[in-house]
C-alpha cells in the first residue's frame, strides 16, 4: 500500500513538472522560436538564392557517340548475344556503369536538410508536450457547462493535427532521397538521355522549395499554436468557469 503512494506521488510530480514546462514554452518559448525561425527564414541559405545554386553534377559522364558508317542505309546483320564478345566491328553508343565513381548526394540540399531537421524535431516534441497538458487539464466527464472543455478539446485536436503533420515532414525528406536515387539510377543506365539528367534537376529544385516551404509551416504552426493558447489560456485551465467564451 504505501508502494502505492509513492507511485501516485511520483506521477504527481510528473504532471505538476510537465505542466509548468508546457506553460513557459507557451508563454516563453514559443515567441523565441518565431523570432528565431523568422532571422533563419532571412539568411542566404533560404533568402536570394536561385534555383540553379542547387544544381549538381552527377559525375556520371555521357558516353561518346556512336561511329559512323559508310553505309547508312545498309541493313544491319542481327547477331546473337553470344557473338557480340568476337565481334569488334559492331559499331554502337557505349553505355557506362559509374566509370567515375559513386554518384554524391545534393550537398546544398543535404546543407539544408542539416539545418531543417532539428526544427522538425523540435516542433514535433513541443506539441506533444503541449497535447499531454491539455490532455491533463480536461477535468472529469459530468453533465453540464461544458463550454470549457469542448475549447480544450479543440485546442487538443489542432495541436494533434501540428504534430501529424510535423512527423510528415520527416517522411517528405525521406521519399526525396528514393526518388532522386531512382532516377539517377536511370542516369547511369541510360546516360546518353537527357531527360533524365534533368529530372533530377527539376527534382532538387523542387526539394529546395518544399525544404523552405517546410520551415515557413513549422514558423506558421508555431504561431498559430501560440495564438490559439493565448486567447484561451483561462479556459484551457480552468474549464469549469461559468463565462461562455468563444474559441478564438
Amino acid at each position: 500500500m504505501e508502494l502505492k503512494y509513492d507511485n501516485d506521488d511520483v506521477v504527481q510530480d510528473y504532471k505538476d513538472s510537465l505542466k509548468q514546462k508546457a506553460e513557459h514554452l507557451i508563454i516563453k518559448g514559443f515567441p523565441e522560436k518565431i523570432v528565431k525561425l523568422n532571422e533563419l527564414l532571412e539568411t542566404p541559405h533560404f533568402q536570394n538564392r536561385e534555383l540553379v545554386d542547387v544544381h549538381q553534377d552527377l559525375n556520371i559522364p555521357k558516353p561518346p557517340p556512336a561511329q559512323s558508317s559508310n553505309e547508312p542505309n545498309a541493313k544491319r546483320p542481327r547477331v546473337d548475344s553470344s557473338e557480340v564478345s568476337s565481334n569488334s566491328s559492331i559499331d554502337g553508343t557505349r553505355v557506362y556503369a559509374l566509370p567515375n565513381g559513386t554518384v554524391p548526394c545534393n550537398k546544398p540540399l543535404c546543407d539544408l536538410i542539416h539545418i531543417v531537421k532539428p526544427y522538425i524535431r523540435e516542433l514535433i516534441e513541443d506539441s506533444n508536450l503541449l497535447k499531454m497538458w491539455i490532455s491533463f487539464m480536461i477535468p472529469k466527464i459530468e453533465d453540464g457547462n461544458n463550454f470549457g472543455v469542448s475549447i480544450q478539446e479543440d485546442t487538443l485536436a489542432e495541436v494533434q493535427s501540428v504534430e501529424s503533420e510535423a512527423a510528415a515532414f520527416f517522411d517528405q525528406i525521406s521519399r526525396y532521397f528514393i526518388s532522386r536515387a531512382k532516377i539517377v539510377s536511370k542516369v547511369a543506365k541510360y546516360p546518353h538521355i537527357d531527360d533524365y539528367r534533368r529530372a533530377v534537376q527539376e527534382l532538387d529544385e523542387k526539394e529546395y522549395i518544399s525544404l523552405w516551404l517546410v520551415m515557413c509551416e513549422i514558423r506558421n504552426r508555431y504561431c498559430s499554436l501560440h495564438d490559439i493558447v493565448i486567447k484561451n489560456l483561462e479556459k484551457i485551465k480552468k474549464p469549469r468557469s461559468s463565462n461562455a467564451e468563444s474559441l478564438y
